[in-house]
């Protein structure tokens, strides 16, 4: 578990650079991406469906990268995009893919579902953070 999380932490930190992120925002560009991963990895752990997980771990990702825009004063694309790159299904998709060209049609399709539910997984998570942040801040207004 150690090893991957140094490892994403640097992958996510090196997604950030590749992202022209600031400088002073890879470490937590990088602790976003780690927490993420995290999460992910211990939800599976406990037997939570892989959709799940990564809907669980990417809302993660939008409440700390909203935390961390209004911290350090940045925008909070830098954090979420970071954050959610070892989320991303890439590894299923280019099995879809690949079997689509070896002609598996139903493993294809079987890959290529999974792989849209997670993506749609990824963007409702970050859309609920989103909806959740808009609610606290209607109802507590900053001066």
């Amino acid at each position: 578990m150690i090893a991957q999380l140094v490892t994403c932490f640097i992958a996510t930190a090196a997604f950030a650079i590749l992202f022209n992120a600031p400088k002073r925002s890879l470490i937590q560009c990088g602790l976003v991406g780690m927490i993420s991963w995290m999460a992910y990895i211990l939800l599976l752990e406990y037997d939570v469906d892989s959709i799940l997980a990564t809907l669980a771990a990417t809302f993660l990702v939008g409440v700390i990268s909203q935390t961390f825009a209004k911290y350090y004063k940045m925008p909070v694309i830098i954090f979420s995009v970071s954050g959610i790159i070892p989320l991303v299904p890439g590894g299923l998709a280019y099995n879809a893919m690949r079997r689509f060209v070896q002609n598996d049609y139903n493993e294809a399709v079987h890959f290529a579902v999974q792989a849209f539910m997670l993506s749609g997984s990824i963007a409702l998570g970050l859309i609920l953070s989103e909806v959740l942040n808009q609610t606290i801040r209607k109802k507590n207004p900053l001066p």
